[in-house]
Order: C-alpha cells, then sequence, then structure tokens
C-alpha cells in the first residue's frame, strides 16, 4: 500500500461480510487479536508486516460512517501506524483490489472491522 495521503479517510463498503470499514480508495483494514488494546507497540513483525501492512499514519484522519478514536503507534518499520479504539490496522497484501476481504479469518486472528471499530467474526 501506498503512504497516506493528506486528508486520509476511513470510511465503510458493503462486502459479503456486511459493512465494513475500508480508505478512501476501498482498502479494506484489518485488526490483529494477537494485539493487544492501547499498546504501544504492534505485535505483527517480520514476516508476519510482509503480508500484513500497517496502515499508515502520517496525515489527519477523518472518519466518515465510522466511530472510534483514532490514534498512532509506532509500527514495526519506525513509521507511524493507524490505530482505532487503541488497535493498529492492517492492510492485507493477498487483497489485490478494493473491497477484497481474502484475509478476513485468517489463523483465526485476522479480522475485518464494522463500522464501530469491532471485529467481526
Amino acid at each position: 500500500m501506498e503512504e497516506t495521503p493528506a486528508g486520509f479517510t476511513l470510511t465503510t463498503a458493503d462486502t459479503e461480510l456486511g459493512e465494513v470499514i475500508v480508505d478512501a480508495d476501498g482498502n479494506v483494514v484489518y485488526h490483529f487479536d494477537k494485539d493487544t488494546q492501547g499498546a504501544d507497540a504492534s505485535a505483527c513483525a517480520g514476516e508476519c508486516a510482509t503480508k500484513w501492512p500497517a496502515v499508515p499514519a502520517d496525515a489527519d484522519v477523518e472518519l466518515d460512517g465510522v466511530s472510534g478514536e483514532t490514534g498512532t503507534i509506532t509500527g514495526v518499520d519506525g513509521e507511524d501506524q493507524l490505530t482505532l479504539n487503541g488497535w493498529p490496522l492492517y492492510y492485507f497484501a493477498g487483497d489485490t483490489e478494493a473491497g477484497m476481504t481474502a484475509g478476513q479469518g485468517l489463523m483465526d486472528v485476522w479480522w475485518v472491522l464494522d463500522p464501530a471499530g469491532e471485529p467481526v467474526h
């Protein structure tokens, strides 16, 4: 994924899993169960971070249809990573087009998020 442009937006889209959080380009964002809510670091490093790139947070974030509080942590690459309700956000490298949810349920620890920022199991 590319760096977050100025005016970055988290919004929602209808998918086969229901309404989920996406970025302004329609790329689905994910929650990782091995992260700790409110922690200052991601639990996804090494090969994990290659397959699950962090949602970058180098701009103010606008929420459109999404509730919750955004923030940042220092990601494994040393760059700021976007959080929602204290949970780090990720993309899945296997999602090759907008609206894809190929990462949903992988290894029983990766989940799309509903508009309230809650994982969809």
